[in-house]
């Protein structure tokens, strides 16, 4: 039977229910619950982020977890003054970063061109600057996608100083911070009353 002949492959809908945790009902977190996110929590979210797509599967996304109180007020004074008591309350937090020698990888990520591709980003540093930060905002998205599906509400944050998180956490590796989030279970008044989207007629366009 050739490919022509075959049937198409039916991929499963995500229902109602899952468009709403995902999309249509998620929000930004603002406050948290006093209750632990545990470890395999935050693997979990991991453990479906990293199945987001990524240009020749490079992977460049990278996630800092800061669980303790110790490592939260090394993280907050890189913030600016208002994001600094929602990250102190949050359970959990997550340092987002890419991996500018995220070639060093490909052999394992992309076996069969790996060595190739490793040896082409070797002396490209400003193209593996680009592709790094642009992939790791893409796996960013699925990131955030991940947090809800394991049921915490995400307060993704840009509002620090990279270059002194660099330092703090990731001085002498090829880490570099693009977005701080925070992680757990929504507290007291947790949302913002929701925005409007962009209207469809300006949004889409049709060839």
């Amino acid at each position: 039977m050739s490919m022509t002949d075959r049937e198409p492959q039916a991929l499963d809908v995500l229902d109602d229910a899952g468009r709403k945790v995902l999309f249509t009902e998620a929000r930004t977190a603002n406050t948290f619950a006093e209750v632990a996110v545990a470890d395999d929590e935050l693997a979990m979210i991991w453990e479906l982020a990293r199945w987001s797509p990524s240009a020749a599967n490079g992977q460049p996304l990278r996630v800092l977890f800061v669980r303790t109180r110790e490592g939260k007020e090394r993280l907050v004074r890189h913030l600016d003054e208002g994001n600094r008591a929602k990250t102190l309350s949050a359970p959990a937090v997550a340092v987002l970063a890419y991996d500018v020698d995220f070639h060093e990888q490909m052999p394992t990520v992309f076996p069969a061109r790996g060595d190739l591709l490793r040896a082409a980003f070797a002396d490209q540093t400003a193209a593996r600057e680009s592709l790094a930060a642009y992939n790791s905002a893409l796996q960013t998205g699925v990131f955030l996608l991940a947090v809800r599906a394991a049921g915490f509400g995400a307060g993704p944050m840009a509002g620090f100083d990279k270059a002194g998180v660099d330092e703090e956490f990731f001085a002498g590796t090829s880490w570099r911070s693009h977005l701080v989030v925070n992680i757990g279970h929504p507290g007291a008044d947790p949302w913002f009353p929701r925005l409007p989207r962009v209207p469809v007629e300006h949004a889409l366009a049709w060839a």
